[in-house]
């Protein structure tokens, strides 16, 4: 028993794709979906008028704009091993559910738009990854489009984000002129838009081609052999240990809208990305092949079938076997839970899950029992795993329905949506007045949408600007000193808070106030 489920834990891979918008997130992961034959057609993210969108991207307002909003999850088998794939947002309005999804994850792919270098959501997704110690992976996307040098994208990924590169294989030309890859690590090239017979030429033991071949006539070849020479000389040595540690990324250049490159890419990422890792907890660490079942919440989504109202928890289970039908304790409550409803995705197509186990990320029904950040375990003896990042509101929003015969719908639609973490409630102290606060506009704009779509609920959206949101240590404050400049509220667990107009007025309020004690939760998390 215990063998055959480290057997299964070795076997999951479980990441996450980060870059900056556009740079081809959404489109990579629908074609390494394609190999692992979960789907047979890749939706075109670009093509709005056939009708066909990404697999990935199920939210109505997803649809309309060809953007990730949500961070979607995906598993597919391939080549003896079970891969989990979460697709994050890249937009930064929403980095809040990425970092939160990062942290369910044992490493991640970055994408960088060849043309475009390290954009600025790439630089702060990586930082998150670097200070969590997560593995990364580097494709290098549009080889198919004119870009920048390849060596000038390697000196970018050393001088910006600080992290030495191992180029598996190396661009052959680009854009019109691009003749396909060079692949140091499998000692071939990979042809470009060549029959499938003609797609792999091998190398002899010097890294040449031998006997006759067209691509011995071109100058970009030459120019690419020159080019793998110095790498050989100058460039990193390639080490496993490194790439494990986070110290080394391996990088592959590719096409992943003609799904050049990315097989190969999939091929070593297997090879050499790290199994489910030990997790910390409250009592050291966890070993994922530990027989004690425990995961945590790290997202909870609203109607991802708008038909049945449904909420979902997803679970990063972290060691020991799921079972559907299992009792499990919610650490944060001390209650025992049965874990009858649960399911696996791909992207929006579900199915029942009876079995899962360490790396797996599976879906638990809610009706409003979970939090983010609930960690669960078998057995009578809880614990928690780290505290996920909280983030705090920087702008506001004064909210109602429209129709006030809609009050119904509207609260449970506020109720379900602020659960998902992406915005925040708060509520005025005598007059009760919700206020709804979140990290970028973008949020109130999805917001509005989803009470339009999902709730069929029209709201009001009055803007309060930008402040500086603080929490009260205790409940024992003072009501008069809420003002105009720094108003007092409570969040939707009844804690108070209070929204400051800006650095001028938080300091004075300090000043004059100094027995309330004020925090920001994202000092503390």
């Amino acid at each position: 028993m215990m063998k055959k489920l480290q057997d299964q834990v070795l076997s999951r891979r479980t990441f996450a794709i980060i870059s900056h918008p556009d740079a081809g997130k959404t489109t990579l992961t629908e074609k390494l979906l394609l190999f692992g034959g979960a789907i047979r057609d890749a939706g075109t993210i670009k093509a709005k008028k056939t009708g066909k969108f990404a697999t990935s991207d199920w939210m109505e307002i997803e649809k309309q704009r060809g953007i990730s909003v949500t961070s979607s999850v995906m598993q597919f088998d391939y080549d003896g091993f079970k891969v989990n794939i979460l697709d994050t947002p890249g937009h930064q309005d929403f980095s809040e559910d990425t970092y939160r999804t990062l942290t369910a994850v044992d490493s991640a792919v970055m994408i960088i738009d060849s043309a475009k270098g390290i954009e600025d959501q790439t630089l702060k997704l990586f930082k998150v990854c670097r200070m969590r110690g997560i593995p990364i992976f580097t494709f290098i996307n549009k080889l198919d489009r004119q870009g920048k040098a390849p060596l000038e994208l390697l000196a970018e990924l050393e001088e910006v984000l600080g992290i030495e590169s191992y180029p598996m294989n190396w661009p052959i030309g680009m854009g019109k002129e691009f003749l396909g890859i060079y692949d140091r690590f499998n000692n071939r090239i990979e042809q470009f838009r060549v029959d499938e017979d003609k797609r792999f030429v091998k190398l002899n033991e010097d890294g040449e081609i031998e006997g006759e071949h067209s691509l011995k006539e071109s100058s970009l070849f030459d120019q690419t052999l020159e080019e793998i020479m110095l790498l050989d000389e100058a460039g990193n040595d390639f080490s496993q240990e490194r790439i494990i540690d986070g110290t080394l990324t391996p990088v592959f250049f590719g096409s992943a809208l003609t799904t050049f490159g990315v097989q190969t890419f999939l091929d070593s990422y297997l090879q050499f990305a790290p199994a489910p890792q030990p997790r910390n907890s409250t009592v050291g660490e966890v070993d994922p092949n530990s027989e004690v079942f425990s995961g945590f919440i790290f997202k909870i989504q609203a109607n991802m079938n708008p038909a049945h109202r449904d909420r979902i928890a997803f679970l990063r289970i972290c060691s020991g076997k799921f079972e559907r039908g299992m009792t499990v304790l919610l650490s944060r409550t001390g209650k025992t839970l049965k874990l009858a409803q649960s399911t696996q995705f791909m992207a929006d197509d579900r199915s029942t899950v009876e079995e899962a186990v360490a790396g797996d990320i599976i879906g638990l029904y809610d009706s409003g029992t979970y939090q983010i950040g609930d960690t669960i375990v078998s057995g009578k003896e809880g614990f928690q795993y780290e505290k996920l990042p909280q983030f705090t509101p920087e702008l506001f929003v004064r909210v109602s329905a429209k129709n006030v015969m809609k009050q119904k719908h509207f609260h449970k639609g506020i109720q379900q949506l602020v659960q998902e973490g992406a915005i925040q409630l708060f509520k005025t102290l005598k007059t009760e007045e919700y206020l709804l606060g979140a990290v970028g506009q973008l949020q109130f704009e999805v917001f509005e949408a989803r009470m339009r779509n999902e709730y069929n609920v029209e709201v009001m959206m009055e803007r309060q600007g930008s402040k500086i949101a603080r929490w009260i240590e205790g409940d024992n404050v003072n009501e008069n000193l809420s003002s105009t400049r720094s108003l007092l509220v409570s969040d939707r667990f009844g804690k108070k808070v209070f929204l400051f107009e800006n650095e001028f007025a938080l300091r004075w309020f300090q000043d004059k106030n100094p027995e309330v004690k004020l925090y920001n939760p994202m000092d503390v998390s």
